[in-house]
């Protein structure tokens, strides 16, 4: 059943919020769901949630995006424009970095469907998330433009890792790109535009799936308006975070949230004691009888 016009608008207001913010999206979601008893599992909403926050990042980084695909386009005809432009090496680091994505999304798409309903894993992730983001607290600034091929492959790795439950995305790439020595402003570019390719073929896999039920539509378009609005806000405060150095506070919001999460693990119930056997005449040997000649 696809969520109501009120749970759109929660749904949105968290995935706004989390999609940025290194707090997990997908841990948030998922709690809310558990917690909350928010049905988030309508493939309608479920897409235009990350449409919404797809459109947000857009605009948020528009000046990034067009460069980015003009020039990396025509660096496919001739590679050399790769290197020759800010746009063409943006575009080259996102095309490095989204095949280890793709390769690992692909790979745990099952496994991710399962452990969104424990909150074992959720727990893990979201400490993950804490102990990513705390360690930028002893990393010194760089002064790079863009990671080496390697690096952008290292951040693509820690991006596809990212669908685990809990584990924020925005968390790992720019964790990665500023212990890789990137600019915190670049940092937090490069993290969004990789983002771009991954966010538009999830979208375009759970839309081959989507039913005609007009039902779903105003519930799923009030709640991409709500991510698109507030993930905006969310994108111009977590580039401010970045660039003044403040990226590990997150660690006090996450960090907490997954104790909670494996507080919340129940240990399963013992077996109840096997019944005890009836006795009678019926299931008792007549000791008797057997007795006689």
């Amino acid at each position: 059943m696809d969520a109501p016009v009120s749970s759109s608008i929660v749904l949105g207001v968290i995935q706004g919020i989390t999609e940025f913010l290194p707090i997990s999206s997908d841990g948030h979601l998922a709690l809310a769901e558990l917690v909350l008893s928010i049905d988030q599992a309508g493939l309608t909403l479920n897409v235009m949630l990350h449409a919404g926050t797809l459109l947000a990042t857009l605009i948020v980084l528009r000046r990034r995006v067009m460069p980015a695909v003009v020039d990396g386009t025509s660096a496919l005809i001739r590679p050399s424009r790769f290197a020759a432009s800010s746009g063409g090496r943006d575009a080259l680091v996102v095309i490095v970095a989204s095949l280890p994505t793709a390769i690992i999304g692909l790979a745990l798409r099952d496994a991710v469907e399962r452990w969104t309903h424990s909150p074992a894993v959720i727990g893990l992730g979201f400490l993950g998330t804490a102990a990513v983001v705390l360690s930028t607290r002893f990393v010194r600034a760089g002064e790079r433009e863009v990671p080496t091929l390697l690096g952008a492959l290292v951040i693509g790795l820690c991006q596809g890792l990212a669908v685990l439950p809990g584990l924020s995305r925005s968390g790992s790439t720019i964790a990665a790109a500023l212990w890789l020595k990137v600019r915190p402003d670049r940092a937090f570019e490069l993290s969004m535009l990789m983002s771009l390719p991954a966010v538009t073929g999830a979208i375009v896999l759970e839309a081959r799936h989507l039913g005609k039920g007009a039902d779903a539509l105003l519930p799923a378009v009030v709640g991409a308006s709500v991510a698109l609005a507030v993930g905006v806000v969310a994108l111009m405060a977590l580039r401010r975070i970045v660039m003044r150095g403040h990226f590990a506070w997150f660690a006090a919001w996450v960090a907490p949230l997954g104790l909670v999460s494996l507080l919340w693990v129940r240990p399963p119930a013992p077996p109840p004691p096997p019944a005890a056997p009836v006795v009678g005449s019926a299931t008792l040997p007549n000791r008797d009888s057997s007795a006689r000649p």
